[in-house]
């Protein structure tokens, strides 16, 4: 497992901007997949966007396609969430995941978890 820190939540207006980022340390990441989830107040935690380490593909789901891009920064062992076009339903608790293999969507695949970061989107 590897160890992860996210930051970067606040508070946005719709149609802003902000960019989270997820720290990563304890293991070497080079064949890791990385994953941001979220989850809104009485909702289950759900797939946002991941990224292959090494070889940079990206996925992202149908609901945040277009708005949010993914990005690693090898050098400082960092993922970004880079999150566009912010709409009031993107208010959630932010997470990053790591696994030792290729991007899954699903979180039941991910066994390194950060604590979270609250992005909350006014209308």
């Amino acid at each position: 497992q590897v160890q992860l820190v996210e930051s970067g939540g606040g508070l946005a207006q719709a149609g802003g901007s902000l960019r989270l980022s997820c720290a990563a340390s304890g293991r070497t990441f080079s064949r890791y997949a990385m994953g941001w989830f979220r989850q809104a107040p009485g909702k289950e935690r759900e797939f946002v966007a991941a990224i292959n380490w090494s070889g940079g593909s990206t996925y992202f789901a149908d609901y945040v396609k277009g708005r949010f891009t993914i990005s690693a920064d090898n050098a400082k062992n960092t993922v970004y969430l880079q999150m566009n076009s912010l709409k009031p339903e993107d208010t959630a608790v932010y997470y990053c995941a790591g696994r030792p293999r290729g991007i899954s969507t699903l979180e039941r695949d991910y066994d390194s978890w950060g604590q979270g970061t609250q992005v909350t989107v006014s209308s």
